[in-house]
């Protein structure tokens, strides 16, 4: 498996086919009851292959909404959340990950790491897949 192939796979449209714009707000929605009341939208970017580790990396991008603060505080503490939360639903996200690898592969393992901040309106919640 090269970079260049994976590269071909997940391209944006793909992106946005696996983690759609409107599970933000569908998650604010189960969250606080109101999808508006939600500071950031979540958008998945494909990061690339470590080829050393055998894992595909991505990133779960916090793009804050206008008129809202991104504050870290609000973020750190969102990978347990993602982790197991239903609508966000990282077990599914996998799943139809390694779907489009058409069998090149099989996700045997993931894990988000802690939030980074990229820039102040900006913060990513980094997700390894193992591969086998």
């Amino acid at each position: 498996m090269t970079m260049d192939n994976l590269n071909e796979i997940f391209t944006d449209d793909a992106l946005k086919e696996l983690f759609p714009l409107q599970r933000a707000d569908d998650f604010f929605e189960a969250l606080f009851g109101d999808a508006d009341d939600g500071a950031y939208d979540i958008t998945l970017s494909y990061m690339g292959y470590n080829k050393r580790t055998n894992s595909l990396n991505f990133n779960l991008d916090l793009h804050e909404r206008p008129g809202c603060c991104l504050a870290c505080n609000l973020t750190y503490g969102l990978p347990e959340v993602f982790s197991r939360h239903p609508v966000i639903n990282i077990n599914g996200l996998v799943t139809d990950i390694e779907k489009k690898l058409n069998g090149k592969a099989q996700c045997v393992e993931w894990k988000l790491g802690t939030t980074v901040q990229q820039e102040k309106r900006l913060h990513s919640i980094p997700l390894y897949i193992n591969l086998s």
